[in-house]
């Protein structure tokens, strides 16, 4: 034969006395920014979206995340009324999910739109 066999020789290097912790530390150290940074603060104001829509009341002045600005006329379970304009024949009522909601207005906010 023309090309001799290459054999692997046996490693004597030294044990890492850390065990391999080292080289994991900086992956943990990004999951630990990567909580602090973008999955704690999510948390947090999904918390506090189900906070507001769980204390819709009648009479307050919402904009669903749609656009659409109105005073609750009724609550229900999973869906609320909303008047929106004053029609001829009476206030104009759309239902829509309570989880549509997308902020709570100031009382008094529909007079000056």
């Amino acid at each position: 034969m023309l090309i001799s066999n290459a054999y692997a020789q046996a490693a004597g290097a030294a044990q890492d006395p850390t065990g391999g912790l080292m080289g994991m530390l900086p992956i943990l150290l990004m999951f630990v920014v990567l909580w602090f940074v973008m999955i704690r603060p999510q948390m947090k104001k999904a918390k506090e979206q189900q906070k507001m829509v769980s204390e819709l009341a009648k009479g307050d002045e919402v904009v669903t995340q749609g656009g659409i600005t109105g005073r609750i006329s009724k609550v229900g379970e999973n869906y609320l009324s909303l008047e929106v304009a004053e029609g001829k024949d009476g206030p104009v009522v759309i239902t829509v999910q309570k989880n549509a909601v997308g902020a709570l207005l100031p009382k008094g906010t529909l007079k000056n739109l």
